[in-house]
């Protein structure tokens, strides 16, 4: 990898830059307590292909970027959806629009998947002027009603961790994940983690996910969003369930909503050109509106 660092405040970020810069940028937020890596290297090349600059960095508390010291989240302040956060997704939300203007004083278009979809609203929200696009994959607006986890799932929150952290995690995709998962997206999961692991350098799975639980309603200035959006969600979602798909499109004025049938909370391969061609689609529709 090409990693590069930039400090944002009190945070370093480490980034990776694909592609040319002179293409308009792709901003890539992953969710809880996975690094850039999670972005698979194939992926981030379709991108490239389509003609953009694509972008993919470890947000704070995950990978090679600063992790930030205090408590997270207990499991019965999980259970009863309680949670003092020693940073928002405001924060985090912040440092994106950070790395945005050290990489493109254009500004990028935004896509965010999972806790990153959430991160990638308050980007839009908190920083107009920075997000082109948005795309929001398997998120929710905050309204504490929508995309809560199924009941199924709350005991992947709760589990101890795996013996083999590698098997453990095809184990928790298979779980969560799409219908018609195969051999070669269990392999990815298996390369990813071993690189993901190796670039480690600390543990804040627990303050992102308190951080997380925490998230205010962000319903109302979504609804005064004015940037071409798409929010893509998997009808087999049962993390963040598809209401929270619906509600997020319903809030953002002019937003394309996309439910993907057999679509689980993970993005397989076979997923993959469908959400290209929705960024693809989304940013299109920004840079015609651009003078």
């Amino acid at each position: 990898m090409n990693e590069r660092f930039v400090r944002v405040g009190d945070i370093e970020l480490c980034y990776e830059s694909l592609g040319d810069p002179e293409h308009p940028t792709v901003l890539l937020i992953m969710g809880l307590n996975l690094s850039m890596d999670w972005w698979r290297d194939d992926f981030c090349a379709d991108l490239v292909a389509r003609g953009f600059h694509v972008v993919r960095f470890d947000n704070r508390d995950v990978g090679r970027s600063t992790h930030v010291r205090g408590p997270g989240i207990t499991a019965w302040e999980f259970l009863r959806r309680r949670a003092h956060p020693v940073y928002t997704l405001a924060d985090m939300a912040d440092d994106a629009a950070g790395l945005i203007a050290h990489v493109d004083q254009r500004g990028a278009h935004v896509v965010g998947a999972s806790l990153g979809a959430m991160v990638a609203q308050e980007v839009a929200i908190r920083h107009p002027h920075r997000a082109r696009s948005l795309v929001s994959i398997m998120g929710r607006p905050g309204d504490g009603r929508t995309g809560k986890v199924h009941w199924t799932r709350i005991p992947d929150f709760l589990r101890p961790p795996s013996a083999d952290p590698v098997e453990g995690m095809v184990a928790a995709f298979r779980r969560i994940g799409s219908a018609d998962r195969t051999a070669q997206d269990d392999e990815d999961v298996r390369l990813t983690m071993r690189r993901s692991m190796r670039r480690e350098t600390g543990e804040g799975s627990s303050r992102q996910l308190a951080a997380c639980v925490g998230e205010r309603d962000r319903t109302a200035d979504l609804g005064r969003l004015t940037l071409p959006a798409l929010v893509l969600h998997g009808q087999r979602d049962r993390v963040i369930v598809p209401s929270g798909g619906r509600a997020t499109a319903a809030a953002i004025p002019g937003a394309e909503l996309l439910e993907v049938p057999g679509m689980g909370h993970d993005l397989a391969r076979w997923v993959w050109p469908t959400v290209i061609d929705g960024i693809a689609r989304t940013a299109t529709r920004a840079e015609a509106a651009t003078p």
